[in-house]
């Protein structure tokens, strides 16, 4: 999706690809290579953000460029990443994504009308933006089968995304100082669901994606965005509050999250109640938007898949799917790709925080077919 929206800035067309996911607290990347017909899992790597601000591990950061590509040339050696071929995720927080209705009407003349009507979504200059858009193919029922009332006018969904340009030229910058060949942006939350979706997967579906800084929720329809939420609140917010309950530091509180499960049933106990003062609210915010999207469209979400590195909690999915009340599982983006036997399992475990990453380098091994 949004195949046009950024220029290249390289043409290197070697038999690698990366995915370059830079978050709130860390940077995922991936390298994937085609193998006969298959995406093969060559490295992946992590690196915490939190060091290069001079905070602790687990907190959101908003580092200047110049420091992120030194985190990035970091996580790049650590992880022996051999290709400069790849594409970058947009963070949720950095872009606006509307849904709009219009009537139904030749391209050219949607060229010219998308950015008048996208001016009543969009609280800055349409000039200080780059705007990119997609018609959201009709799902045909019943009700839309009846005839319309004469000189109605058939109306269609639009998926409009704006990104200030200020956030394109930094990650612009980005990709200049870190010497890589970039061949698209894409907002983070497309990604994902290519990574996420099970092929074939057409019912309705939230993606729960809980970051350090954010918590991004996404409900998909045949592989359609129909409705996107986020929420300022996540991860780093739980270690927070158990370093401010537990009067430890913040390298200790996420040490402490990062174990639960594995503690003294005592400190478990209290953990799991620190933790919900946080999932509490969120677990609320996400049925309140599966329950608008019902009565929206007459639907019923079939599941919830979680990712992040903020699923990694113990217990949160199970928790989770008591509160939703319908199917909650994890999310498995390595499922996608082929990986080495010995990792598997470890992957399945800890892998929901790639989702991003994995899903931009899928795209790009697609630019190679």
């Amino acid at each position: 999706m949004f195949g046009n929206f950024f220029k290249s800035f390289g043409d290197n067309k070697g038999d690698s690809v990366l995915g370059i996911d830079i978050g709130a607290a860390s940077i995922k990347v991936v390298q994937l290579r085609r193998r006969k017909g298959k995406a093969v899992l060559e490295t992946y790597g992590e690196l915490a953000l939190g060091p290069y601000a001079g905070i602790e591990i687990g907190r959101a950061t908003k580092l200047p460029a110049e420091k992120i590509v030194e985190a990035l040339g970091d996580v790049l050696k650590e992880a022996n990443v051999t290709t400069m071929d790849s594409a970058l995720c947009i963070p949720m927080r950095s872009s606006m994504v509307s849904l709009i209705k219009m009537p139904e009407m030749e391209r050219k003349q949607m060229e010219q009308m998308i950015p008048i009507e996208a001016r009543k979504y969009i609280p800055v200059p349409i000039s200080e933006v780059t705007l990119d858009w997609f018609v959201i193919p009709e799902i045909s029922s019943a009700e839309d089968n009846k005839e319309k009332p004469e000189g109605e006018q058939n109306l269609v969904e639009i998926l409009v995304v704006a990104i200030h340009n200020d956030v394109l030229n930094t990650y612009a910058s980005i990709v200049t100082g870190s010497q890589l060949q970039a061949s698209f942006f894409e907002i983070e939350m497309f990604s994902a669901i290519r990574a996420t979706l099970e092929h074939g997967d057409n019912a309705p579906v939230m993606i729960f994606d809980m970051g350090a800084g954010a918590t991004k929720l996404y409900i998909v329809e045949r592989g359609i965005v129909r409705d996107s939420h986020m929420v300022n609140r996540g991860s780093q917010d739980i270690t927070i509050n158990i370093s401010k309950a537990m009067n430890v530091s913040m390298d200790v509180a996420e040490k402490l999250k990062r174990n639960h499960g594995r503690n003294s049933e005592v400190q478990d106990q209290n953990i799991a109640k620190i933790a919900d003062l946080v999932l509490s609210p969120l677990f609320s915010e996400a049925n309140s938007v599966l329950l608008n999207y019902q009565r929206k469209y007459n639907k019923n979400v079939a599941k919830v898949i979680m990712v992040g590195g903020g699923v990694l909690l113990h217990g949160v999915i199970e928790q989770a799917g008591e509160r939703f009340g319908i199917e909650t599982v994890p999310g498995d983006p390595f499922s996608r790709v082929e990986t080495p036997a010995f990792l598997q399992e470890v992957l399945k475990k800890t892998g929901f925080a790639f989702s991003g990453a994995i899903g931009l380098a899928l795209r790009k091994l697609q630019e190679m077919e």
